[in-house]
């Protein structure tokens, strides 16, 4: 072989690699990440959908949760919802057997209008046994309540005698008539 025709092949070769090269920087890498990325948005947007169908299914559950939620959160009135909450806690109270020495409520405004929260401070003491159920109660109240906080100190040095220190929100909505 002449080393003229040696060059030229090795010109050839060497063009033909920098040409890959480019190619491959210029257009098959960048097609390659283009085609990963619209994989996974694919693949998002797959899952998406199978979530909203899912969501679709459960309608009838949801706004059926979502109604019985509604009725058994507290009565619009400011009065008539302190009423009903603070008549709760005397049955409970009366069921459990505990004495209840103080009730605070107090008005929350929640971040829109469209709800806000009654809170009670409640002291109570009892045994154990009967603040156990006292705190079922009040658990398993179809009232729209949610337990902040639970404190219990001994009164006696048996651990007999037990103060309970209980803080309550209640959910009030505003009617949807306003709407």
């Amino acid at each position: 072989m002449n080393i003229n025709k040696r060059q030229q092949v090795l010109a050839i070769a060497a063009a033909a690699i920098v040409g890959f090269f480019v190619l491959d920087k210029l257009v098959i890498t960048p097609l390659t990440r283009s085609w990963k990325e619209r994989s996974i948005t694919i693949a998002d947007l797959r899952k998406s959908i199978v979530q909203g169908h899912a969501t679709l299914d459960r309608e009838q559950i949801t706004r059926r949760r979502w109604n019985e939620m509604r009725k058994n959160t507290l009565p619009f009135g400011a009065s008539v919802a302190e009423q009903e909450m603070l008549g709760a806690f005397d049955r409970w109270s009366r069921d459990s057997g505990i004495s209840v020495s103080s009730i605070k409520p107090q008005w929350k405004r929640g971040t829109t209008d469209d709800y806000s929260v009654l809170e009670c401070r409640v002291d109570a003491a009892g045994n154990l046994s009967t603040l156990t159920r006292f705190l079922y109660d009040v658990e398993h109240s179809p009232l729209a309540l949610k337990i902040e906080s639970v404190e219990l100190a001994a009164r006696d040095n048996n651990g007999q005698q037990l103060a309970l220190g209980l803080l309550v929100s209640g959910l009030r909505l505003a009617p949807l008539e306003g709407k």
